[in-house]
C-alpha cells in the first residue's frame, strides 16, 4: 500500500515542470520560516509574561508570608502546645495583635559639616555654616533592605476555645498557659469551653 503511494507521488513528480515544482517548494519553504519566526516571538513573549509574573507572585507572597502571619503563627503554635495538655482536646486560638511587625532597616548616614569665617576690607567678619546630610536604607545583593531589628506588635487579646473547658481545672490550666506564653495579664485572655 505504501509502495503504491509512493509510486503514485513520482509519477506525479515527474509529469510536473521541474521549474514550477521548485518554485512551488521555494515559497512553501518561505511560507513555513515566516510561520516559525512569528510562532517563535508569541512564544517568547508568553513564557516572558509568565516568568515575570510567577517572581512577582513569589516575591509578593514570601512578603506576606513573613509579615502577615506572625499572629497566625502565634495561633498555630498556642494550638499546638494547648492541645498537649490533660483532658483538652479541639483547642481553636484567636490572637488579636495591637499593629503589624515593625521593622528597623539598616541606613548608611553620612553628615558634612562646613565653617568658613571671612573678613571683609571694612573690618567685618562673617561666619557661614553650612550642614549637609544624607541617609540611604541599605540593601543585600538581591535589593531588598537590610533589616537591624524587627519589632513584634503586642497581643491585644486571646480567645481560646476547647473541649475540656468546662471542667474548672482545665480551664485553668489553659488560663494560666496562655498568660504564661504570650506574657500578658489575665484581662487579656478568655477560655470557653466548644460544643
Amino acid at each position: 500500500m505504501v509502495e503504491k503511494l509512493i509510486d503514485k507521488i513520482k509519477k506525479h513528480l515527474e509529469t510536473i515542470d521541474n521549474k514550477k515544482l521548485i518554485n512551488n517548494l521555494f515559497i512553501i519553504l518561505i511560507l513555513g520560516i515566516i510561520l516559525l519566526i512569528i510562532a517563535n516571538i508569541f512564544i517568547e513573549n508568553r513564557n516572558s509574561n509568565v516568568k515575570t509574573n510567577l517572581e512577582s507572585a513569589t516575591v509578593e507572597g514570601k512578603l506576606e508570608a513573613m509579615e502577615v502571619d506572625y499572629g497566625v503563627l502565634l495561633e498555630k503554635k498556642l494550638e499546638d502546645i494547648l492541645s498537649q495538655l490533660k483532658g483538652v482536646e479541639n483547642v481553636r486560638v484567636m490572637i488579636t495583635l495591637e499593629d503589624t511587625v515593625e521593622k528597623i532597616p539598616a541606613f548608611n548616614t553620612t553628615k558634612n559639616n562646613e565653617t568658613t569665617n571671612e573678613i571683609d576690607a571694612h573690618g567685618g567678619t562673617r561666619e557661614i555654616i553650612r550642614d549637609d546630610m544624607t541617609i540611604q536604607v541599605v540593601t543585600n545583593s538581591e535589593g531588598g533592605m537590610i533589616v537591624l531589628k524587627e519589632i513584634k506588635p503586642k497581643v491585644k487579646g486571646v480567645i481560646v476555645v476547647a473541649q475540656g473547658a468546662e471542667d474548672i481545672e482545665v480551664k485553668e490550666m489553659l488560663y494560666e498557659a496562655v498568660k504564661t506564653v504570650l506574657g500578658i495579664s489575665g484581662n487579656r485572655v478568655e477560655v470557653y469551653s466548644s460544643k
